[in-house]
Parts: C-alpha cells; structure tokens; sequence
C-alpha cells in the first residue's frame, strides 16, 4: 500500500469513527436529555442548615479565616463559592457554542458529526439558563469571571483552533464534573444544587466523550504542538483563576484581597483543584498537549503538583 493509499484509508476511518461515536451520542441524547424549566423545582426554598457543596471543597477550608467562621457563615460561603463556579460555567458555554458553531460552519450538515455539534449546543444553552435560574434561586450575583477573562474569552471564542476548542472544553467540563459529582452523590447538601449537578454530570457526560474522540483525532508537528500547549495552559490558568472571584468572601465579612490571598496560599485548596483535574490532565498529556511548554502554567494554576 502506498503512502497516499494509507493516507486516505486513515481519512476514511477517521469519517467512519466519527459517524460512530455521532450516531451513539445523538441516539443518547434522544433518550436522556432534561428541560430544567420542568425538572428542577424552583419553587422550593433552601434547606437551613445545609451546604451548597461539600464544605472541604471550599477555598477558605483548612484556613485560619475558616476557623473564625460561625456555621452559617461557612454555609453562606459555599452559596456564594457554587454561583461563582456557575457564573463561571456560563462564561465558558457561551463561548463553547460559538467554538462549536463555528466548528459545524464549515462541515455537512447533513453529517451526524455536525448534528450531534447542533445537538450539544442545545444542550449549553438550556444549560446556562439552568445556572442562571440556579444563582437567581439562591439570591447571589452572577460574579462572573472577572473583566480580563472576561474580554480574552472574546478572542478566544473567535480565533481557538481544534485543539483549544476541544481541549479547553475538556478542561472546564472536566472539571466541573468532579466538582458536580461530588454534590450530586451527597446527601447531606441542598436538593436542588445536587438536582441540577445530576442533570449537567449526566449530559456533559456525551460532551466530554465527543470532545475526547475529536482531541485522539488530532495530529500536531512538534512546533505546532509546543504552540497549541501554550494556550491550553493559558486557557487552563485564566478558567481555573476565575472559578473563585475575590467578592465571594465579602459576603461573609471578609476583605476580598485578604480571602483571594488565603486561598491561593492554601494547601487544601490546591489539593481539591489538583484532584479535580487529575483524570483530564492525563487526557490531554495523551494528546500531546501537555509539556514543558506549558507544565509552569498548569502548577501556577493549581492543578499540577510542584515539581519534584
């Protein structure tokens, strides 16, 4: 078989797995999506007495500002921890469907590549409302990711290559899926925050997948590989610096700046942060878009252990 034979035999099974991992991720969807207008009650109030998220995976937890918080206001902490987050996760599906609107502009529609894409955008948008609804029902501001993320996400959105797209979606997902298992599997905390962490977990589950598939699909040279790891770590430490915005802490009488510096000082923090993105590190160093290009970026955010 000759180099051109090989090459387009490759072409055509990467078509082939593709239409595969499509149709299952389309037939899915058909079987398990929500409209979180209908299957979240809105209505009921908050539980006193109990948790937004597990309080260990709070920045301040382990702190010596922790430690002069009453009950009640480590419980108003976590509120106002899980709008941020959110208001964060809005920020980044915002820019998600453009990247993947622009990514099916080019392509066949009539492929179930680009249908499942349509498909997924739906979905962040029902999303986004769902957090929106979400911080409104807990009577905290949308925080946002603050002004310069902010204004780089619209770069981001409009230039991001394959990689970044499929690579920064892997990250946020990722790790918001961590975070919303936890709450989703933990009995202890308010029912609605762990209902619409089990709607987003069950069907970011088919977007992690889709973006997985496309990220093994890649093939970079060695100097567009080491171009493509300064960005994802660019787009790691900018969405993982914003998850936290500093204002969270005024709401339980703490000086935003001293909060924000206790909790980047944090051991435990760091720890939570590390943990959470353990699993899609190891996918994207698998996809060569970890290295020494970007290894300073990721420990500057907090989800790679210092080396040595």
């Amino acid at each position: 078989m000759t180099v051109t034979q090989r090459s387009r035999a490759g072409a055509e099974q990467q078509v082939r797995d593709r239409r595969r991992t499509a149709e299952r991720l389309l037939a899915s969807s058909a079987k398990l999506s929500f409209d979180p207008l209908k299957d979240v009650d809105w209505s009921a109030a908050p539980l006193p007495g109990r948790y937004y998220c597990p309080p260990r995976h709070l920045s301040l937890y382990g702190t010596e500002l922790w430690e002069g918080l009453s009950e009640e206001q480590r419980i108003e902490l976590s509120k106002h921890e899980v709008a941020s987050i959110a208001s964060v996760g809005i920020w980044f599906e915002e820019i998600l469907m453009q990247m993947l609107l622009r990514h099916a502009f080019d392509r066949d529609p009539t492929t179930a590549h680009v249908q499942y894409a349509l498909t997924e955008i739906a979905d962040e948008c029902r999303h986004s409302v769902m957090f929106a609804r979400m911080i409104s029902w807990m009577g905290a501001p949308a925080y946002g990711p603050g002004r310069l993320s902010h204004e780089l996400g619209r770069f981001f959105k409009a230039t991001s290559t394959h990689s970044q797209t499929f690579g920064g979606t892997m990250y946020v997902e990722e790790i918001l899926d961590a975070f919303q298992r936890e709450i989703m599997n933990d009995e202890s905390l308010q029912p609605l925050t762990r209902q619409v962490s089990r709607i987003h977990v069950i069907e970011e589950s088919r977007h992690i997948s889709y973006a997985r598939e496309e990220l093994r699909r890649g093939h970079l040279g060695p100097v567009r590989r080491r171009w493509e790891q300064l960005f994802i770590g660019l787009i790691i430490l900018r969405a993982t610096k914003s998850l936290i915005h500093p204002r969270v802490y005024a709401a339980v009488g703490i000086d935003p700046n001293v909060g924000r510096d206790a909790a980047r000082a944090n051991p435990h923090w760091r720890a939570v942060k590390t943990g959470m993105a353990s699993k899609v590190i190891g996918v994207l160093d698998r996809a060569g878009l970890v290295g020494r290009t970007n290894r300073w970026l990721l420990r500057r955010a907090g989800v790679l252990a210092p080396a040595g």
